[in-house]
């Protein structure tokens, strides 16, 4: 409808051997008690330096272990709540102008917090939810047969761009604004709880001259996220639709 994505890190502790040599002579005459004390008080002088040499086994064992407390940290991370996602999501999205000033950085950041969006969805069967009927403001879109941002400013929909849905008719309506007031009517046929197929009937040229579609109007839309206040939709091209309820009272034309 052209409205239409742990293993912790093993930490290996790399022992370099110290190699102790001694430039002191060694008398042959040197009796082997003499050996044995000299020895025994050169092993218990030396003393590994695990401060300087960061591959030691007491430093593996620090960085393993601080390695398991942020691993264990982040699964009590409380996930964030469609509220806080939504407040995301609209500074994310309020200066992307609908979507036409969206670079590919910004499109992949709106795209990432709408997926965690739905993956908190809470209403599983939209197509059997009144929260669906109503007048839409489309607030943001990938599609660029909406937003045409090939063409000069002064030649694309510049004012408000609605979407209305009555679940009890089966029935949807595009609706642009400034300057051309262009519109489309179409009817749903649902596919499945969260999808239908969308066929145009009739477009509205400056919202007063009714052309009969050619029958080659047609598209797919699934509503992947529901509440009282948002809908994100996804169209069947891949396309991102994010709009915010204005009137629930609205009805589509028959």
């Amino acid at each position: 409808m052209a409205f239409t994505s742990s293993a912790f890190s093993a930490a290996i502790a790399l022992l370099n051997p110290h190699l102790l040599s001694s430039n002191e002579p060694v008398s042959s005459s040197s009796s082997s008690f003499s050996t044995f004390s000299s020895s025994k008080q050169l092993a218990s002088s030396w003393k590994p330096n695990t401060n300087s040499n960061p591959f030691s086994v007491q430093n593996a064992v620090s960085l393993k272990w601080r390695s398991r407390v942020s691993f264990f940290s982040g699964l009590f991370t409380k996930p964030k709540d469609a509220k806080t996602l939504k407040d995301e999501l609209f500074d994310a999205i309020a200066p992307l102008d609908r979507g036409a000033e969206a670079t590919p950085e910004d499109q992949q950041r709106v795209d990432q917090i709408a997926l965690n969006l739905e993956a908190v969805n809470e209403i599983k069967e939209p197509l059997k939810s009144n929260l669906l009927n109503g007048k839409w403001e489309l607030l943001y879109t990938t599609s660029q047969s909406v937003l045409q941002t090939k063409r000069p400013k002064f030649l694309r929909p510049n004012g408000k761009i609605y979407q209305a849905i009555n679940l009890d008719t089966l029935r949807a309506q595009n609706m642009e604004t400034w300057p051309f007031f262009n519109q489309a009517t179409a009817n749903l046929v649902p596919i499945n709880a969260r999808r239908v197929a969308v066929k145009f009937d009739y477009f509205r040229i400056a919202g007063v001259i009714p052309i009969k579609s050619p029958g080659s109007g047609r598209g797919q839309l699934e509503i992947t996220y529901l509440d009282e206040e948002l809908r994100i939709s996804r169209g069947d091209r891949g396309n991102l639709f994010i709009l915010k309820m204005v009137d629930p009272s609205y009805r589509v034309p028959l």
